[in-house]
């Protein structure tokens, strides 16, 4: 197969660039800019494109597929130019779909932990050499690419409800037409893209009535829209996950269950939830509980999802991915829980669509209660990027309703107030979709 992808320095679009390299197809791709991981990795294997921009003369009558990313833009050349001729255009959920049409499909979607319960399953059955294809948001350990195509019998699909690509404007989880679902929760996100909640709310009765006949649905029973919409497909098996009894001991969490007791390296509510949801569904493959929770007692968790990435004596560092309310709240609430003992302080930057409107800002009241330090920062660059009304540092620290909030515009101020906060027993959660301005957190965090 000859394969070319425009705007292949994507996270998931370079990665199944990766996938059908590894399979022997013949990979070429175009992007105006690209950037690490992708850019190493795509050069590491020679299908780094020589230079950034888009080449019309790239297209061609051989080409077996185009697979189109998010990134492009209606009126890109090469895209116009497969138009003209009539090729094969896909976008990459809807690729995927194409080549796992003779699986049995597994689709994770949600609001919230998605990808920490996709990466849950993956490990799992990896501990339990049950060979099965996936793509999975974030890189985890012992997995080569977040995409991998075979001819396994069994395919896990993150579902992503954001748009499909420029010129296909379902969300990607309507397109994957799953065996097997799970639902973890519905918050409102994507506001440009899903201006009301109740537009945001179909997308997810709309994945519901895609499972296919005879299929199941495994969702959080704590989350009330769910125990509403759940029941909307006659034609599916459906079955509720809640959570689990467990205890925090010396900063460890422990599981109880049918077998016994586990401990497990992650931690949190809303991971325990996630945790019942992937048993769930690895109980449809045909596993027992037995050899889930010995499996997941070395899951240690997805990158950037509540990832340790520094610790000395005294002190630990977190960075996650966290940027919507009901993700800010889960994980704030989590790490306060686990270390009860310790000061914590708790950054969120600002960064995506919805986190930077106006009207959508109300949404993170009381989202950081519990901890004893909480900051706040944005770019206004962003802002402007985005083609949003400014902000007002005020405006932020209102939303938020928390008196002594802190809101930052300068990063190197933001990071130095954090560094003066710490003491000798202390906790530092960093949550971004972004980088705070430029900020390596590794660094920083070693720094402290």
């Amino acid at each position: 197969m000859q394969v070319h992808f425009i705007a292949i320095g994507g996270a998931a679009m370079h990665n199944l660039a990766l996938a059908l390299h590894e399979n022997g197809d013949v990979v070429t791709g175009s992007d105006d800019a690209i950037y690490n991981p992708s850019k190493s990795r795509l050069d590491e294997v020679g299908i780094l494109p020589p230079e950034m921009g888009w080449f019309s003369e790239k297209i061609h009558e051989a080409l077996d597929a185009v697979i189109l990313g998010m990134h492009a833009r209606e009126d890109n050349p090469e895209l116009q130019k497969a138009q003209d001729l009539g090729l094969n255009i896909f976008s990459y959920p809807e690729y995927l779909y194409e080549q796992s049409k003779n699986k049995l499909r597994v689709v994770v979607g949600g609001s919230h932990g998605k990808t920490t319960i996709t990466s849950m399953i993956l490990h799992v059955l990896q501990c339990a050499n049950m060979d099965c294809d996936y793509m999975v948001g974030a890189q985890l350990d012992g997995f080569k690419t977040m995409v991998k195509l075979s001819d396994a019998p069994v395919i896990v699909l993150e579902g992503d409800e954001y748009l499909s690509s420029p010129i296909d404007r379902r969300p990607k989880f309507h397109l994957y037409r799953p065996h097997v679902a799970l639902l973890s929760g519905i918050a409102w996100d994507h506001i440009n893209v899903f201006p009301t909640f109740s537009n945001y709310l179909k997308q997810f009765e709309l994945f519901i009535g895609q499972i296919q006949d005879g299929g199941y649905l495994t969702y959080c029973s704590e989350d009330e829209t769910l125990n509403i919409i759940s029941s909307s497909n006659p034609e599916i098996e459906t079955e509720p996950y809640q959570l689990p009894e467990y205890k925090i001991e010396e900063g460890k969490t422990y599981i109880t269950h049918e077998g016994g007791e586990t401990e497990l390296e992650i931690f949190g509510a809303h991971n325990l939830l996630n945790m019942m949801g992937a048993l769930n569904v690895c109980k449809q493959l045909g596993l027992s509980e037995a050899t889930f929770f010995n499996a997941m007692s070395s899951f240690k968790g997805a990158s950037r999802r509540l990832e340790k990435i520094f610790e000395r004596e005294g002190m630990l560092v977190y960075k996650d991915f966290a940027h919507s309310p009901s993700k800010v709240r889960a994980t704030v609430k989590a790490v306060k829980e686990q270390f009860k003992d310790y000061k914590v302080i708790t950054g969120l930057e600002l960064h995506t669509f919805s986190s930077l409107n106006k009207s959508f800002l109300a949404e993170y009241k009381n989202t950081m209660s519990g901890v004893d330090v909480a900051y706040v920062y944005f770019d206004p660059e962003s802002v402007a990027h985005k083609k949003l009304e400014d902000l007002s540092e005020e405006l932020v620290y209102e939303s938020f309703d928390r008196k002594d909030l802190k809101v930052f515009v300068d990063s190197s101020e933001y990071c130095e107030s954090i560094r003066k906060e710490v003491n000798s027993k202390t906790v530092v959660l960093l949550m971004s979709s972004g980088n705070f301005g430029g900020v390596v957190l590794e660094d920083f965090a070693k720094s402290l």
